[in-house]
């Protein structure tokens, strides 16, 4: 599997982002000295479909499938990618705040903790409907490690299509998100026109 072993606030000053969109409270003290040029047309997409892929930790090729499924679906192609990416189930995890991070939560899904619908499934990437209720399986509940993350994410807002119980360590999908619902600063128009040339 491959693996982006980039230092992340390194990425994140690189790509003009702000660490706690990855779930991160650190800040960089550095500043990015990038020569005064203007970024092309394509540079700014580009730029844009990397922030995507980073924020969501996921690689090209699944991306470019995430775009394909988006185009096929009804209603405007950035939006539908948008909340592909977002319905994913190590994000949705993340907005119920069972993770510091995407990365952590992957690491939960991969590590076999995570019921859905009362089956355990392990790839993060699964794609959750309406109506689906994740939750950590029982005999991990109990762990330092959950009582660790819900005491870190207690603070955070979860989005209102989604129904959070921290006590049970339990989350249902309400509806599906609208674009408006997610708070993720990218430009997904910039990724249309970028794969439709």
């Amino acid at each position: 599997m491959a693996v982006n072993r980039v230092p992340v606030l390194k990425r994140c000053r690189s790509l003009g982002l702000e660490p706690m969109y990855l779930g991160i409270d650190k800040k960089s003290n550095r500043e990015l000295k990038r020569a005064n040029r203007k970024m092309s047309e394509y540079g700014l997409q580009l730029r844009e479909k990397q922030k995507a892929k980073f924020i969501y930790g996921v690689l090209e090729k699944p991306f470019r499938n995430y775009y394909t499924k988006a185009k096929k679906m009804n209603g405007m192609v950035g939006e539908n990618l948008m909340i592909l990416l977002e319905l994913r189930l190590d994000n949705v995890l993340f907005r119920a705040g069972f993770g510091r991070t995407r990365r952590e939560t992957r690491q939960i899904v991969d590590h076999k903790h995570v019921l859905v619908n009362g089956k355990c499934v392990n790839i993060p990437s699964y794609q959750v409907k309406v109506g689906d209720v994740i939750e950590i399986k029982e005999k991990n509940k109990d762990s330092q490690r959950y009582k660790d993350i819900l005491e870190v994410t207690a603070g955070r807002l979860v989005p209102e299509w989604l129904t959070s119980d921290a006590e049970n360590l339990q989350v249902t999908v309400k509806e599906m998100p609208t674009r408006a619902a997610i708070d993720v600063p990218v430009n997904e128009m910039l990724i249309v026109e970028l794969y439709s040339k």
